[in-house]
């Protein structure tokens, strides 16, 4: 498929990466830098056109966020994005009124960042990169005042077919170390159902140009086709999915993902064993 022209030249992928790099290592500090998936982020044209690029990540692996970083600024030199969506924000709150020279504390606060849920550092590369490229950042996720009212909500249950709801139930009892009591997981599956509802309408509401693409950045399972945020958003969104992997990509998502790069496997350790 023929590429939407942008309004300017798109510099040359080969100048990309170490441009890339290097203003990933100034938004990052000093730390050393994460290795990114081969051919990443150029493998991005692929994707293009596409109104939504839905990035999924595994939270605790840096590596991703340092992706996140890295596509953001690469959307940003070929004059594709628009909008960037975040899970670690809540719904109705956005950085479209700060100069792009805010300062840190003045776009957290503009997000209300909770920075108990969710630790700036990871992700102020990539919300930082937008605002100094001029590109609102908007919360997408579901507001902690609205949680109870999702839980209790029946009609959600509605709102996937059986199978992918099914498959939502397996997850959400596996993310809590089958520990959660059987009584609560329906309305935990509500639960995250009405978050992907949130980020979906964030995402079709964001400001977008001709030939632009909006980002969104959450965890894997929010991004999946079959159950996420792709459910929810209108039919005529086009929406590309980009699904990090942590190690061996997995063969099971192939149908759930347009591209799986994977970064190098990270610890391995059992994040259930203090909760038993």
């Amino acid at each position: 498929m023929q590429r939407m022209k942008t309004a300017f030249s798109p510099m040359p992928v080969r100048w990309l990466r170490p441009v890339c790099a290097a203003a990933l290592a100034l938004l990052l500090g000093c730390a050393a830098p994460a290795r990114l998936p081969e051919g990443w982020p150029e493998s991005l044209a692929a994707l293009l056109p596409a109104d939504v690029i839905l990035l999924g990540e595994q939270h605790d692996t840096p590596a991703h966020q340092a992706m996140e970083a890295a596509a953001v600024q690469w959307l940003v030199a070929q004059g594709r994005l628009s909008a960037l969506v975040v899970e670690m924000a809540e719904a109705g709150h956005s950085t479209g009124r700060l100069p792009a020279d805010a300062d840190e504390a003045d776009v957290r606060a503009a997000l209300v960042w909770n920075e108990r849920l969710w630790p700036w550092k990871p992700y102020g590369g990539a919300v930082m990169a937008a605002v100094r490229a001029g590109v609102p950042v908007l919360g997408g996720n579901l507001p902690r005042t609205a949680m109870r009212v999702a839980m209790q909500d029946a009609a959600l249950d509605a709102a996937l077919p059986p199978a992918a709801r099914n498959a939502q139930l397996q997850a959400v009892r596996e993310g809590h170390c089958n520990l959660l009591p059987e009584a609560q997981l329906p309305g935990m599956v509500r639960i995250q159902m009405a978050r992907d509802q949130s980020m979906a309408r964030a995402v079709a509401t964001a400001p977008r140009g001709p030939g632009q693409t909006v980002l969104l950045i959450a965890g894997g399972g929010h991004v999946l086709r079959s159950r996420g945020v792709p459910v929810y958003l209108p039919r005529n969104l086009r929406s590309k999915v980009a699904l990090a992997q942590s190690g061996q990509a997995q063969s099971a998502i192939e149908s759930e993902a347009d591209i799986a790069p994977a970064t190098a496997a990270g610890e391995q350790r059992d994040v259930c064993a203090p909760l038993r």
